[in-house]
C-alpha cells in the first residue's frame, strides 16, 4: 500500500526474476570470494581462468559470448589477470580482434585456487542438498538458454 492506502503497482516487483537472481548471485559471489580468498583468486576470476584452460586461446569477443558477459565488463575483468601475468592478451588475426590465453603462471594459480573452489562448491551442495542443487543447475541452464543472445524482448 502506498501512503494513501491504495495498492501500489510496484508491489509485485519483489518477485522480479532479475532482481532476485542478481541478489542470489551477489550473495553466492561473496561466499565464493570469501572462501577462495586464500587461493588469491576471486570466484569470477576463477571462472574465467577455468574457461581459458578449456579453450586455450580465444578472442575476447567469443569469450564474452561464451561467458554471457558484456565485452567491456570482461575486458575490465581481464586487466588484473593480465597484470598478474595469469593471462596473455595479444592482437588477433586482424587489428580489430584481441586474443586471450592462459599462461603457465595462470595454470598454477588455477591449480592453487581449485581446492578453495572445491570447498566452496561442496558447502553449497551440502547446504542445498544434491537433488535441489541439480535442480537449480538445470533451471539456471534453462534460463541461460532461453535468454542468452537476446538483445531485447518483443
Amino acid at each position: 500500500m502506498n501512503a494513501k492506502g491504495n495498492p501500489s503497482k510496484f508491489e509485485r516487483c519483489g518477485e522480479c526474476a532479475c532482481f532476485n537472481l542478481r541478489k542470489a548471485s551477489r550473495a553466492l559471489t561473496r561466499f565464493f570470494d570469501k572462501t577462495m580468498q586464500p587461493g588469491e583468486l576471486r570466484g569470477t576470476q576463477f571462472s574465467i581462468l577455468v574457461m581459458l584452460s578449456v579453450v586455450e586461446l580465444e578472442t575476447v569477443t567469443r569469450l564474452s559470448e561464451t561467458l554471457v558477459m558484456d565485452r567491456t565488463t570482461l575486458t575490465r575483468n581481464l586487466r588484473p589477470l593480465a597484470k598478474r601475468g595469469l593471462i596473455h592478451l595479444s592482437q588477433g588475426e586482424d587489428k580489430r580482434t584481441r586474443t586471450v590465453a592462459l599462461t603457465p603462471l595462470g595454470r598454477k594459480a588455477l591449480a592453487d585456487a581449485y581446492p578453495h573452489w572445491e570447498t566452496a562448491q561442496s558447502l553449497i551442495v551440502r547446504r542445498l542438498g544434491r537433488k535441489r542443487f541439480q535442480s537449480l543447475l538445470h533451471d539456471l541452464s534453462e534460463i541461460s538458454s532461453l535468454f542468452s543472445g537476446e538483445k531485447s524482448m518483443p
